[in-house]
């Protein structure tokens, strides 16, 4: 989970590959309106997010032998719809820097995601850091050292009985 730009995609595609798990990539999972709104570079509402929240968990939820999903999962309560679905679900949280945000978003072409909206991604995150079941990685770091970091964790939360 992350802002828009942090990696959260190719993390989660990597970090599937290693568990032998499903990807659940949220982008695919919104409504068309959700999608021509972030075109437009129009920010969604916590009421635009709903219905996408509902269906990723739900999503989450039927995969009853695990799954990786890529989301943004800016609030608490967000990530907290989450959980309600899949009791003990755990998260990464990719750190990164509004400049590097806006940098990388601008770089990538084909995304419907526009630029002008890192801001307000910013402004809406809630740091999950406090929060249990959470992992905060560097963005920045190589890919393989996250997928390293992650693998850990989750292996060291499986030892303790902590995984979902």
């Amino acid at each position: 989970m992350g802002v828009s730009g942090c990696g959260k995609s190719s993390l989660g595609a990597a970090l599937a590959r290693e568990l032998g798990l499903p990807l659940i990539e949220g982008d695919d999972f919104h409504p068309p309106e959700n999608v021509s709104k972030m075109r437009a570079g129009i920010a969604l509402t916590d009421a635009d997010r709903v219905g996408w929240l509902d269906t990723l968990a739900a999503t989450l939820a039927a995969h009853t032998q695990g799954a990786v999903l890529s989301c943004s999962a800016l609030k608490r309560g967000y990530r907290e719809r989450l959980r309600a679905a899949v009791p003990g679900l755990m998260f990464v949280f990719m750190d990164l820097s509004r400049e590097e945000s806006e940098r990388r978003v601008a770089g990538r072409g084909g995304h419907f995601f526009s630029a002008t909206l890192v801001a307000d991604q910013f402004a809406t995150l809630e740091s999950p850091v406090a929060e249990a079941g959470v992992l905060a990685v560097d963005a920045t770091a190589p890919q393989p050292e996250l997928v390293s970091q992650a693998r850990a964790w989750l292996d060291q939360a499986a030892a303790a009985g902590r995984a979902p």
